[in-house]
């Protein structure tokens, strides 16, 4: 996926979330989505293209970097909370738009769970979870 399509669609599915904001607070080359104040992504552009970076479970991004080529640790990021995504690696696995779809849903499920209950405007235990079959 080129760095374009990846961020579109990163974009695109925060946009969807309940009391999810676009800000650019460091900047227009800087665009950031928060949730009650709260930031759950990042983009911007990189030598490597246009990137997106996004909170990750610890457990999780260690297997999302370890599987996934084109996924790194965050970028001027918390190295264990965060990853970030880039645009067409070689020979990478692929960021097709269900896995970038998931991992920014996820990202502001984690956010929306650390939010004083009062403020959260999703249930994050239930919310994007696909029913088991």
């Amino acid at each position: 996926m080129d760095g374009t399509r990846l961020q579109d669609t990163a974009r695109q599915r925060a946009l969807e979330l309940p009391g999810s904001e676009q800000v650019y607070p460091f900047g227009p080359e800087h665009e950031v989505f928060k949730v009650r104040g709260r930031v759950f992504l990042l983009m911007t552009e990189l030598e490597a293209g246009p990137v997106v970076t996004l909170k990750a479970a610890p457990i999780d991004a260690e297997a999302l970097r370890e599987s996934h080529p084109g996924i790194g640790p965050g970028y001027h990021m918390n190295k264990r909370h965060w990853i970030t995504l880039y645009p067409d690696v070689p020979d990478a696995a692929g960021a097709d738009a269900d896995l970038v779809h998931e991992l920014v849903t996820e990202s502001y499920r984690l956010v929306v769970g650390k939010l004083p209950r009062a403020d959260r405007p999703i249930d994050p235990a239930a919310f994007g979870v696909r029913p088991s079959r």
